[in-house]
């Protein structure tokens, strides 16, 4: 009745959303036309108003839900609407005039560079194939600032050794180029070497479980939890901790913003400008240590 199969065909197909925004639109979409239907008794999409999506909002709000909760829901469901006029489902969209919540700027957590020193300096916490593949998890998110779903896709074959080079497939499957130190590119030759060992050599993806399958979000999120946790005291380890620790180290240490943007796969510099924010942050935390007028 409304479209939301079609809807998520078109994110997928045309759109090339990520599997995770596909699932968490879908079901933002869902859960509005439930609410719709609990609180008004409206079942379809062509019968909603502004003011019922006005109410939908400050349900969330009422639910506790944080404002960044709350305007992606909206963004959501107004990228829905936006479809249903592109395929002339609709003539209006009732999110025409409304507008997200104010949200404070959001200050990312990173792993100081001390403690990620410490992380990989250790020794591989397992032994064999298992150790050295966490240590490589971990090696890989924070030497190339790699989405989570990025590293679970990696192939084999956009590892370029000789090259130090890694071609990694982003969001809406734009593809980028990442440069990668020496120490990575020995970390990859060893791994790949005990991979070998393990009979996985033909396999496409680089990095497998034990069981020689591709890897998951949880056993990633596992594994930087552990590793990561063993020697920070940050309140979130959690994989894209080891993507910001990565951009706010580069930029610490005087990277060109724009180089970030383009190594993080940013399509704004909207995106990036926020790791300014971090190390204007940390600045001010160093002032107000050492300053004596502080």
């Amino acid at each position: 009745m409304n479209n939301i199969d079609a809807f998520a065909a078109y994110l997928k197909n045309e759109r090339r959303y990520s599997p995770n925004t596909l699932t968490a639109y879908q079901s933002d979409v869902s859960q509005f036309f439930v609410f719709l239907n609990d609180r008004y008794q409206v079942e379809s999409y062509d019968f909603v108003s502004p003011q019922m999506v006005k109410s939908w909002i400050y349900n969330g709000i009422e639910e506790k839900l944080s404002p960044r909760s709350v305007n992606r829901k909206l963004t959501a469901l107004n990228t829905y609407y936006k479809y249903l006029l592109r395929t002339g489902s609709i003539e209006k969209n009732p999110l025409s005039t409304i507008s997200g919540i104010k949200t404070s700027k959001r200050l990312y957590e990173w792993v100081e560079q001390k403690d990620m020193d410490t992380i990989l300096d250790f020794p591989p916490s397992g032994h064999g194939f298992s150790g050295e593949r966490d240590k490589l998890i971990i090696e890989l998110l924070y030497g190339t600032g790699m989405r989570r779903a990025e590293l679970i896709g990696l192939k084999k074959q956009n590892v370029n050794l000789k090259g130090k080079t890694i071609k990694v497939l982003g969001k809406r499957n734009k593809e980028r180029i990442i440069p990668i130190p020496v120490s990575l590119v020995h970390a990859i030759e060893k791994y790949l070497e005990i991979r070998k060992t393990e009979g996985f050599e033909d396999k496409e993806i680089l990095l497998l479980t034990d069981a020689g399958s591709p890897l998951y979000p949880m056993f990633v999120q596992r594994c930087v939890k552990t590793l990561v946790g063993s020697v920070s005291n940050i309140s979130k380890t959690s994989p894209h901790v080891l993507r910001h620790s990565y951009a706010t180290h580069l930029l610490n240490n005087g990277a060109d913003i724009n180089a970030i943007k383009e190594l993080l796969g940013h399509s704004s510099l909207v995106a990036t400008q926020v790791y300014t924010h971090n190390s204007i942050e940390r600045l001010k935390t160093i002032y107000k240590q050492a300053h004596p007028k502080s």
